[in-house]
């Protein structure tokens, strides 16, 4: 199923929680809102079709580390100290070098990292977790850990701490019936799914 599938889906379902909390609209259109991203977030994973559209081109990124590292050199052959010289231009090699192996793949990871940070600045639980999830995301194949079980839990977890945090009624069963409709969707129950979702990982590997 497509993006815009899952999207919708966990829409409709942000839309009856909010009816059945009688949410304010405001309310209402942040629950529609936490129900799309919860309905596409399993898809995170590796080649998964969330995880390019999140994340800037790694050639911009890759650009960007090669411009600081090639200034870090001229700066500190022209300006540095003696004693910092080689350090310095040591340090603009070492970013054209490892800039050269970035790649798309590592993104999510650098995503996640930016996240987790923005969330220790911001003391806020929920984005610490979301952005944890998006460091084990960036490395586990698709349709594996993101759409099992153990990925229900580590959303309600946090789900629950947004809801803590923005004190909105329903969100926390907002974002589960999102993303567990998403697990529906992707099912070997639906005739449209020629794969299935292993639900049990690690415990069992068989598609549901």
């Amino acid at each position: 199923m497509n993006g815009t599938a899952h999207a919708a889906i966990g829409a409709a379902a942000g839309f009856i929680v909010a009816n059945n909390v009688a949410s304010t609209p405001v309310d209402t259109f942040l629950l529609v809102g936490l129900g799309a991203v919860s309905g596409l977030m399993p898809d995170l994973d590796v080649d998964g079709k969330l995880r390019n559209r999140i994340t800037f081109s790694h050639r911009v990124i890759q650009s960007v580390a090669q411009i600081i590292g090639l200034l870090m050199i001229i700066y500190s052959i022209y300006e540095g100290r003696a004693a910092d010289c080689f350090s310095g231009i040591g340090i603009g090699v070492g970013m054209l070098v490892l800039s050269s192996y970035l790649k798309q793949r590592h993104m999510l990871l650098i995503t996640g990292i930016g996240v987790i940070g923005g969330g220790i600045s911001l003391q806020e639980v929920w984005l610490i977790l979301l952005g944890v999830y998006i460091l084990i995301a960036s490395y586990v194949s698709h349709r594996t850990y993101t759409h099992s079980v153990l990925g229900v839990v580590f959303l309600g977890a946090i789900a629950y701490q947004l809801e803590i945090s923005i004190q909105a009624d329903g969100v926390f069963y907002t974002c589960l019936a999102g993303y567990i409709s998403h697990l529906i969707a992707d099912s070997k129950f639906l005739p449209v799914n020629k794969r299935g979702v292993k639900l049990f990982l690690p415990f069992s590997s068989a598609e549901f």
